[in-house]
């Protein structure tokens, strides 16, 4: 089954083939993922793209890989914070939405601090793909891809692999869109810090909880750290102390020793260096960090692509102009 969806959303509720179309798309711009200056031969799909970046949250590897991905896809495209547009004037993100697509843009890149933001522009700009690029504490489709690719490049597949996902979980959009890939390409998940930080289990498939990261990382294929993500605790919401959380949850070099060779290591960035992970464990060459960097160009080329060619079908199909189907 391959990815044929006007939007993407998130990865809770895609089925494997799906992902798996999406992952072979990413391989196959694996090398103009890491190549300066590449250029696609400009294909009838991502010809009929427009493309803006509405990144309203702080963001260096989300926002750089789309540009990135749009450049050498040779897509139009343009990207805008909030400090430059009409939102701070106190227009919603619907008219801005509506403001753009009436000057021909037609997929939507959003990052917000909203749960839901990006769902309620699909619903609101008929004609228009949106990718989910971060909600709140909600998903982060691409990101979850991107770890996917990672992983599945270095193993072949993901059935039966048992990855450990430390850190600030209930905050964590990256980590709840990983544990439903994951889920769905067979592998599963255990979540593991501080227990106001944990989720409950329900909501997240194939996963567990633990509470001590040491009897977790026991067995582990991979181990992906997070960061603790202040800028999403409510008032009154305790933040862990550095010192002490570094020793419960931090992936230390002594940490790192201990693993064996093969259990890779995982960060989506930003990372709080001697915090949730050594700055020597980042440093020695043992984590994927800047392969997973890597990925996500790789992973936006391939959902730009899937979206331009869902709109050529659809176009095809309909008689339609490019940009003028019906709304998902």
């Amino acid at each position: 089954m391959s990815f044929r969806r006007p939007h993407l959303l998130g990865l809770a509720g895609l089925e494997a083939e799906e992902i798996g179309d999406l992952l072979d798309r990413a391989d196959s711009f694996w090398e103009a993922a890491g190549t300066p200056g590449w250029r696609a031969t400009k294909s009838p799909a991502t010809a009929r793209l427009s493309a803006v970046n509405l990144i309203l949250e702080p963001s260096t590897r989300t926002r750089c890989s789309f540009e990135i991905a749009e450049q050498r896809l040779g897509i139009e495209h343009l990207s805008v914070g909030d400090e430059r547009l009409s939102l701070i004037k106190g227009e919603t993100l619907v008219d801005t939405g509506r403001t753009l697509r009436a000057m021909g843009v037609n997929v939507f890149i959003v990052r917000h601090p909203e749960v839901g933001a990006p769902a309620r522009l699909s619903e609101e700009l008929p004609g228009a793909h949106i990718v989910n690029a971060g909600d709140g504490t909600g998903e982060h489709p691409t990101q979850g891809l991107l770890d996917l690719l990672v992983l599945r490049r270095r193993w072949g597949s993901l059935g039966g692999r048992r990855i450990v996902i430390v850190g600030d979980v209930l905050h964590s959009r990256v980590a709840r869109s990983c544990v439903h890939g994951l889920a769905a390409l067979g592998a599963t998940t255990v979540l593991c810090g501080p227990r106001h930080l944990q989720p409950e289990a329900g909501g997240w498939p194939g996963s567990s909880v633990a509470e001590d990261l040491d009897d977790a990382l026991a067995g582990a294929d991979a181990v992906m750290a997070l960061r603790i993500q202040r800028e999403r605790f409510t008032a009154g919401e305790a933040l862990p102390e550095r010192a002490a959380y570094r020793e419960r949850f931090g992936l230390t070099m002594e940490r790192a020793r201990r693993l064996p060779s093969e259990t890779l290591i995982l960060h989506p960035g930003p990372f709080n260096r001697d915090v949730e992970i050594d700055g020597e464990v980042i440093d020695g060459g043992r984590t994927e960090v800047w392969t997973q960097v890597r990925a996500g160009v790789a992973v936006r080329m391939a959902t730009l692509t899937a979206l331009g060619e869902a709109l050529e079908a659809s176009s095809v199909e309909t008689g339609a102009p490019a940009g003028a189907w019906a709304r998902a």
